[in-house]
């Protein structure tokens, strides 16, 4: 388990988590969230070919 360093120094957003990385730098990256339903996708219809 991870401990507190130092409060305050990074101004968090909403969605990201945080961390430190093997150099010491703080990272930051887009939180994946389960559960949420994608849009549904318009199907484009092809028009037909008329057969001669």
């Amino acid at each position: 388990m991870g401990k507190v360093i130092k409060k305050g120094v990074v101004k968090r957003q909403k969605g990201y988590l945080y961390y430190v990385d093997g150099k010491g730098n703080v990272c930051e990256a887009k939180m994946a969230r389960g559960g949420k339903k994608k849009k549904k996708a318009k199907k484009k219809v092809a028009k037909k070919k008329k057969r001669r």
